[in-house]
């Protein structure tokens, strides 16, 4: 699919058409881009859980790495200094089944401010910022 052909399948949330949507669960990649226009003290941490060879590929500026298969034994290095496990964490994979799954382990490691961005990285290119490549 081409970029072009990719926007146009995008719904009115920048979503691709027939993605269910879980709004207590997850950002759009359009809300996602205003939490982190924040300034600093109040923007969420960006949590990229792919692999290492995705990230490679492509990510968004910004985020740290932590793979899903290592996000509950390094729980401690997500905490903020001020909020602890309070703060805003938005997570996102490749097309957001992943990131769905790291946001329910976080929530029960008490990171109630936990969200996924749908669609991953591969909506975020497609709705947000076309300079990161599609894979």
């Amino acid at each position: 699919m081409s970029d072009a052909a990719g926007r146009e399948s995008l719904d009115e949330l920048g979503l691709p058409k027939g993605y269910t949507f879980r709004p207590d669960w997850e950002l759009t990649p359009r809300q996602t881009q205003e939490e982190l226009a924040r300034p600093t003290a109040q923007r969420p941490l960006l949590l990229d859980c792919r692999e290492p060879d995705e990230w490679a590929l492509c990510r968004i500026e910004g985020a740290v790495l932590v793979p899903m298969g290592q996000v509950e034994q390094r729980l401690d290095e997500l905490e903020d200094d001020a909020l602890g496990r309070g703060r805003r964490v938005i997570v996102y994979c490749h097309h957001g089944r992943r990131s769905l799954r790291v946001v329910g382990a976080l929530r029960a490691h008490g990171f109630a401010g936990a969200v996924s961005m749908a669609g991953g990285i591969d909506a975020w290119s497609l709705g947000v910022d076309a300079s990161v490549p599609r894979y």
